[in-house]
């Protein structure tokens, strides 16, 4: 979306931001340029102070262009959009997940538990990652030192809306360069404004005389830290058999997959599996827009499952985790990351990454020479000029390509030092075939840049609608653990549900093993497929998206429980008890009471929490009544549920 020529800002429409509506968006705004003597200077934060020292620094740094990376060209003006993700400095928020604890989460105060493992925090300093979209503008000026000047100005957000944020920089961008700081104030306003963020739904977000209008991504792609609790996502979790194909199902819905991989879509499975089982790799790219969309892009392709491992779409040697990583020795084993960088020094300097993917297309006039040697392996290939996808098949290989193949694997990654290629460097050997009717089904556009924009929306959504269908049918042998129960007609609410079905690896596997992988994957799938859901089991994205599963089916249970204890009448069911029974509704219903009071007090609690309230002090009073004298002088001798009790009773 660009920004409407009529759109102005008139001193006396100016609102004032309202910083507790701001932060459900927005962070800060930021404007820095790169001083000559200094580096790169904040020169404006809006709001002030809501960033630590080393935050600033680490944002400053992140909002250019590595110059190794830039055009060569001379034109007076150059724009671009990128963005980057950052780890927080201070008050992150515990992980929900513990990775060395290997039991099953308890089912004792359900809604509390679960409530607890989100990591919510109100004030927003939970939060573990900031992203950053950036808007740079290069001048280039002889009269000015070195020829030319950089700024960036900077959308900093707990979230990861690159549809809302993106666009948002197209009117904002060139609105701080036309009238200065005032535009930011200005946003920030509009901003401030919008309705609170709804995960999975399309939003409308009123800015200026325009209007952005924006699908977010749903609940279950949110890590937790972004404070999304699991009451939002309980109706949202990840379908098996998504319905609306206009609905996002993952994180980067909006990232141009075809356009990104174009010369390398034959290796967009071997990718898909890479992301799926957590391994870390390397993108390099020739400008910060191709290289945050290729990490935008490898995201998504693992939709709907929660990617859990950490991503950079902008990478640079100034990140505080580089001398960690760069501190490696052979052997010791990269952690579980997706970077994507531009300066050519990483190849050196991340020597132990065992997966790299090279995308993009060079400058004519860049330092680095494009190729475009075509290949029908996708494996080491340069960008095609043409496609002919009826051509494209596994089985052909021309002579030419083959040797180029040989001479880049060869050569390996450290031949980017010299020209630009677009191909992938790794050794793992993929499971999931490539699937060429889907690449037959690709559009070439041929040159025309408005009907090859068009062409690639077409493309996307085959090519994301494809690796959806491959994600769920993958996760779809495991969701027999997050089934959830319902109380029937003639049995009891009045008592705990039952627990959701334990989950053991080596069962699970064994019993996957016997029955088969069905016949959506048996399809595109080689004989070792059991492998893949071994190393999935065993990699860094399992563990977080199946306890964050499990955890949203159990509050789901809950919740169906809770319904049906509304609508049911105990009497009936009281009469045909034992007295244990009785003594054992009496300890749910007592639970499940004090649970909703805490909900209450906490400001947490559900619509229906009032009116869930009111029937359980009645079931309380009604099962209590109907005891033995001497037990209910027992239950007495508690002086909260003495207490409890005679409340109830007033």
């Amino acid at each position: 979306m660009s920004r409407s020529p009529s759109f102005s800002v008139k001193p006396e429409h100016i609102l004032k931001p309202d910083p507790d509506s701001l932060q459900r968006w927005v962070v800060a705004f930021c404007v820095i340029r790169f001083d000559l003597e200094q580096g790169q200077l904040i020169e404006e934060c809006y709001p002030p102070g809501c960033l630590t020292h080393d935050e600033e620094l680490e944002v400053a740094f992140s909002s250019f262009p590595d110059s190794v990376s830039q055009h060569q060209n001379r034109s007076s003006i150059h724009d671009c959009i990128f963005f980057f993700r950052i780890q927080r400095q201070e008050n992150v928020a515990q992980s929900e997940i513990t990775e060395n604890d290997d039991q099953e989460p308890s089912l004792k105060s359900t809604l509390n538990q679960v409530i607890k493992r989100t990591g919510y925090n109100d004030d927003g300093r939970g939060f573990k990652y900031l992203y950053g979209y950036v808007f740079n503008r290069q001048r280039h000026d002889e009269r000015l030192k070195r020829g030319g000047e950089q700024k960036s100005v900077v959308i900093l957000s707990h979230s990861p809306y690159s549809s809302v944020f993106r666009p948002l920089l197209q009117i904002m961008g060139p609105l701080f360069f036309d009238i200065g700081t005032k535009a930011l104030e200005h946003i920030a306003a509009c901003v401030s404004l919008w309705p609170a963020p709804v995960p999975g739904k399309q939003m409308e977000l009123p800015i200026g005389n325009a209007t952005l209008k924006a699908y977010l991504p749903p609940a279950h792609s949110l890590p937790v830290e972004d404070g999304i609790s699991f009451e939002e996502s309980a109706s949202s979790v990840a379908p098996f058999l998504p319905n609306n194909q206009s609905v996002p199902q993952g994180l980067f819905h909006d990232s141009d997959l075809f356009g990104t991989f174009r010369g390398i879509l034959l290796q967009l499975w071997v990718l898909w599996e890479l992301l799926l089982i957590g391994e870390p790799i390397l993108v390099i790219a020739p400008t910060p827009p191709q290289c945050c969309e290729a990490v935008a892009g490898l995201v998504s392709l693992v939709a709907p499952l929660l990617c859990s491992i950490d991503f950079r779409p902008y990478f640079t040697i100034h990140d505080p985790e580089f001398a960690q990583l760069n501190s490696l020795q052979e052997g010791d084993i990269f952690p579980p990351m997706v970077l994507g960088v531009t300066n050519l020094f990483f190849l050196k300097a991340l020597r132990n990454i065992p997966h790299i993917v090279s995308v993009g297309t060079a400058a004519p006039n860049s330092n680095r020479a494009a190729i475009s040697s075509r290949s029908s392996t996708g494996r080491i290939t340069g960008r095609p000029e043409a496609f002919g996808f009826q051509q494209l098949s596994l089985k052909k290989f021309s002579p030419s390509s083959l040797l180029n193949a040989v001479k880049l694997r060869r050569d390996g990654p450290l031949c980017l030092m010299t020209e630009h290629k677009e191909a992938i460097w790794s050794t793992y050997n993929a499971t999931t075939k490539p699937d060429t009717s889907i690449l037959n089904r690709l559009i070439d556009a041929g040159m025309s840049p408005r009907v090859e924009e068009s062409m690639s929306v077409v493309n996307n959504e085959i090519l994301r609608r494809h690796f959806l269908e491959l994600t769920t049918n993958f996760l779809a042998p495991l969701g027999p653990y997050f089934r959830v129960t319902t109380p029937s007609e003639r049995s009891s609410p009045f008592v705990d549900p039952p627990p959701l079905p334990p989950f053991n690896a080596d069962e699970f596997l064994a019993s996957l093993s016997s029955r088969g992988v069905g016949k959506f994957l048996a399809k595109r799938m080689r004989s070792n497929w059991l492998d893949l859901y071994r190393r999935f089991i065993k990699g860094h994205n399992f563990l977080p998206w199946f306890r964050r599963r499990r955890a949203v089916a159990e509050l789901e249970q809950y919740r169906l429980w809770k319904h049906a204890r509304i609508k049911t009448n105990i009497q009936p069911f009281v009469a045909k008890m034992s007295e244990l029974e009785i003594v054992d509704s009496f300890n749910c219903i007592e639970r499940h009471l004090l649970g909703e009071i805490e909900l209450q007090q906490l400001g947490r609690a559900s619509e229906d929490s009032v009116m869930a309230c009111e029937k359980l002090k009645s079931d309380l009073q009604a099962v209590f009544n109907v005891l033995p004298i001497d037990m209910q002088q027992l239950l007495l001798l508690s002086p909260e549920r003495a207490a409890l009790l005679q409340e109830i009773k007033k």
